[in-house]
């Protein structure tokens, strides 16, 4: 396997070691987190297939315990744009971790840290120079809604209906892609999070901006787990207009949109939107753990300095090894032109799914195709051997953020294969 490969099926799928692994993990893993068959032990409720269990993973293929080698139409939640295992990032980690693995936050910063904020903020528009490290999507959404507060003194933030900003206690009141994911938190949660729908009038945004104490609007360029649905034209700026009339900031959410995926570095500022705050993440680290809140200097110098005891930190913040793989995925993208290649096979992958006849939304490589049953076309995609999600509260579309290293003939087996079980299902 060299990531190249088309699907090549060992055993039905999943399969026995698959099985016999994930009944490993029903014993110690909480039930909450990975689907899989309803066990004799447990009684939680209705059943699922098993998921597959990776072993390895490179380019556009993954390989399961079995032996059965896949093709990713996913890169791993999006997080591998430039290919799974790329050996550039590979190698800037390999280097790193044989000389520093560990620093100490923002008690003693290291030079990949360093790099890093300064070519991060090469590459963002200008203005946002300033960044605050995380480990996490959600690690970033948190720091912007926190900068958010220190900045204007008020509690407020306003999203809207499909978004998906992550699941920690201070950011699952934020979205609204499943809103029953905050409810056994209630108690516990920001009680001045407003909800508009999605691409809701500008009107309607000033007046909820006018009637509550908000101070961050927060928007996904194209939503991508709500359902590859982006933004309708000028939505943006006229959102981004209302929030700063009203004195409030204006945060984007990129951490799928951006490092390239949409076939330019940032969703929001191709639309001619630069905001106050932009969270990043996911394709940044080329599969290492890594994001960043990045402001302009004016909103993050509102958090003051420090005095000695950060008060917003935590023990990995910079972590030396992503830092070194992040720093990768920037040199790379930029030498090789992620940008132009993301929207040469996205145009190409788009046209072939229009040529059968599908629908499809979205931009570059952050796509969603109109199906019905996403769920029961994802499991049999699987089967035949390509990794996509459903995507969408109601599943209504087939999520597609392949890596940018799919090659023609895996692109033209997985619409054969798309064709041949939209004709099933």
């Amino acid at each position: 396997m060299d990531g190249t490969d088309l699907p090549h099926l060992a055993t039905p799928v999943p399969g026995p070691e698959s099985k016999a692994r994930v009944d490993l993990l029903a014993r110690h893993e909480c039930p909450a987190i990975t689907a899989r068959r309803a066990r004799r032990a447990s009684a939680l409720g209705v059943a699922h297939d098993d998921p597959i269990v990776w072993r390895d993973a490179v380019g556009a293929n993954v390989r399961d315990v079995d032996g059965n080698v896949y093709v990713d139409l996913g890169s791993g939640f999006g997080v591998a744009l430039v290919g799974h295992r790329h050996p550039d990032v590979v190698a800037a980690a390999r280097a790193q971790s044989t000389t520093l693995l560990h620093a100490m936050g923002d008690a003693f910063p290291d030079r990949a840290r360093i790099e890093l904020l300064e070519r991060l903020a090469s590459h963002c528009p200008p203005d946002l120079e300033v960044a605050i490290l995380g480990l996490s999507g959600a690690d970033a959404v948190e720091a912007a809604v926190k900068t958010g507060l220190v900045a204007t003194g008020r509690p407020g933030v306003l999203t809207f209906d499909g978004s998906y900003h992550g699941l920690s206690l201070g950011t699952v009141p934020l979205q609204g892609y499943r809103p029953a994911f905050a409810e056994p938190f209630r108690p516990a949660l920001n009680p001045h999070v407003h909800r508009l729908p999605w691409a809701a009038d500008v009107d309607e945004v000033r007046s909820v901006l006018a009637a509550h104490p908000i101070g961050l609007v927060l928007a996904e360029p194209i939503q991508g787990r709500g359902g590859m649905r982006p933004a309708p034209r000028g939505w943006l700026q006229g959102v981004a207009a209302a929030a700063r009339d009203a004195g409030a900031l204006i945060a984007l959410d990129e951490i799928q949109t951006g490092v390239c995926r949409t076939g330019a570095w940032w969703a929001g500022p191709a639309e001619g939107v630069v905001p106050d705050l932009m969270c990043v993440g996911k394709a940044l680290g080329g599969g290492f753990p890594i994001s960043a809140c990045v402001g302009t200097r004016e909103v993050m110098d509102c958090w003051g300095a420090c005095t000695g005891e950060a008060m917003h930190t935590q023990t990995f913040l910079g972590h030396p090894v992503g830092c070194a793989a992040a720093l990768a995925v920037l040199e790379l993208a930029e030498r090789d032109d992620l940008p132009g290649r993301v929207r040469s096979l996205g145009q190409r992958l788009t046209e072939r799914l229009h040529q059968c006849g599908l629908r499809v939304r979205g931009r570059g490589l952050m796509l969603g195709v109109a199906v019905d049953h996403s769920l029961a076309v994802s499991r049999a995609l699987l089967r035949r051997g390509f990794l996509a999600l459903p995507a969408g509260a109601g599943g209504e579309v087939l999520g597609l953020t392949p890596p940018v290293c799919l090659t023609e003939a895996q692109l033209e087996a997985f619409v054969t294969a798309l064709r041949e079980v939209l004709e099933e299902v």
